[in-house]
């Protein structure tokens, strides 16, 4: 056995040993929060980042007498969310309680789908960065409510072990949520990690398009439990599983899936067998033992008796199915071939959460390339000034466009409509009103031009001389000097034309 590392005090088997020995089987589970205004069975607001226990009422708290009533929009996005992973929907489904006793879980039983979801038996075909793709098989998308969120106080890992005090927050406690489980994904090999991370990719794209949520992982509108095992190559029983739970970025599913391939294969090549448990996922890029996994017979399954059975009708699915957008990647795609963008430059806008927004600011009549140049460099950068997504930043495609369209009317130079832009991310106003009030327009008046010009000239007598002498490229530094003086606001190719007359070269 090649051991590659110790991590964490724990053997890990080199990867391509594991690769070479075992084959993976991976099995991704992941939750979504919708993006309802209402929670799944009570009409408690599901804003993020409200005052802890401020969202809350007698039906996400579990008081007694409390009855719950279903949220027909969560259960519209759930027809949406099958759709567009080609499920097919169920003509009738049920709620059931799924039993366990947990802090987070005021009732003792979480409201779930067992054995009738609503979307079973459907298919993804993921992008991967090659260029190639892979099908992963969708077992089933089902509904349930979120649960309350736990603090832990007082342990170095922000976990229970070790904690000195637990805080509870039920403002997530009810919130509707889609649980959507692959099919077991046989077949990856050394790739087994890349495609997880694809797939996670793929779908948060998928679900982001269709409008059902923010999928915000950072903020956990979209969590995955990864699912693995290693079987001997040319051996068909799966092995022992274990689950990585509520894994919250896409870099961090690739590295989890590695590692537990890694270590798992350290452990079976030992000759000990893998323990079936729960695992919880470090950000320094390893696993630690959660609790032993149940199974469904664990939670005592039984239907809901609060809730009356879901019959969607052929004629709501139907209209649903109208609204399914074009996959994001392959709107990307054709996007790509319209613009005429290389690989590079596309790729560039996908990592930096742009194309979307670069597509929103054409559509308001803004060109590509403009479009492209403002969200794929300043405002990039004013982003991560201000440490959030490029969508979180408070201008729209909208303002985008109307600041572009200042600059090709000639009212504004690129230098000035980047203060322009400053003023609206500091919520100064509209582009327009932003630039009369804080007095950036371009100015045109050649009077004014004029005066700035002689004083320039009248300055620089050595560089007038040159200018008089041919030499017409030393022109630019008495254009420097008249843009400094109108603090940028004069036109420069005006500025020029201007000195070059003055000194006998026009």
């Amino acid at each position: 056995m090649t051991v590659a590392a110790k991590v964490a005090g724990v053997e890990l088997l080199d990867y391509d040993e594991v690769v070479a020995r075992y084959e993976p089987v991976l099995g991704l589970e992941v939750h979504v929060e919708l993006s309802t205004a209402t929670k799944m069975f009570c009409g408690c607001p599901t804003a993020f980042g409200a005052e802890p226990n401020t969202q809350v009422c007698p039906v996400c708290l579990g008081l007694p007498g409390s009855l719950p009533v279903l949220n027909q929009a969560a259960v519209e996005s759930a027809i949406r969310i099958g759709l567009a992973l080609n499920c097919e929907i169920a003509p009738w489904c049920r709620f059931a309680r799924k039993n366990y006793f947990y802090p987070d879980m005021p009732k003792n039983y979480q409201i779930s789908q067992y054995d009738e979801p609503i979307a079973v038996n459907g298919y993804l075909d993921v992008p991967l960065p090659d260029g190639t793709s892979w099908r992963v098989g969708i077992e089933r998308a089902h509904m349930e409510e979120d649960t309350g969120k736990l603090t832990h106080l007082g342990s170095d890992t922000g976990r229970i072990e070790g904690a000195t005090t637990s805080l509870i927050d039920y403002n997530r406690s009810g919130v509707p949520l889609i649980e959507i489980v692959t099919k077991p994904i046989e077949g990856t090999g050394a790739k087994a990690p890349q495609i997880a991370r694809a797939y996670v990719t793929a779908l948060r794209d998928l679900l982001r398009a269709l409008g059902v949520s923010d999928v915000r992982m950072d903020q956990g509108s979209m969590r995955c439990d990864a699912n693995v095992s290693l079987k001997p190559i040319g051996t068909t029983e799966f092995g022992i599983r274990t689950e990585t739970k509520n894994v919250n970025s896409l870099k961090s599913v690739e590295v989890a899936v590695r590692y537990e391939m890694q270590r798992q294969g350290a452990v079976l090549a030992s000759g000990d067998r893998v323990i079936q448990e729960t695992r919880h996922f470090h950000e320094a890029g390893y696993t630690s033992p959660g609790r032993t996994k149940e199974t469904a017979q664990d939670y005592r399954y039984f239907p809901e008796p609060d809730l009356e059975p879901i019959a969607p009708s052929t004629e709501l699915v139907d209209r649903l199915r109208q609204t399914i957008p074009e996959l994001p990647w392959l709107r990307r795609k054709r996007i790509q071939q319209e613009w005429g963008l290389s690989d590079e430059v596309m790729r560039d806008l996908v990592n930096a959460g742009a194309v979307d927004l670069v597509i929103a600011t054409v559509e308001h009549g803004a060109p590509s390339d403009a479009a492209r140049a403002w969200w794929g460099n300043f405002l990039v950068q004013k982003a991560n000034e201000a440490r959030v997504e490029l969508d979180e930043l408070p201008i729209s495609p909208k303002q985008v466009a109307a600041v572009i369209a200042l600059v090709e009317q000639g009212k504004l130079s690129n230098k000035l409509a980047r203060q322009v832009v400053e003023g609206v991310l500091a919520g100064e106003g509209e582009p327009e009103q932003v630039m009369n009030a804080r007095g950036l327009a371009v100015v045109r008046d050649d009077a004014l031009i004029q005066a700035a010009v002689d004083e320039a000239l009248a300055a620089n007598p050595d560089i007038v001389e040159k200018i008089r002498g041919g030499k017409v490229q030393a022109a630019g530094a008495i254009v420097g000097a008249v843009m400094k003086a109108t603090k940028g606001q004069a036109d420069a190719a005006r500025v020029r034309e201007l000195v070059l007359s003055a000194c006998g070269q026009n």
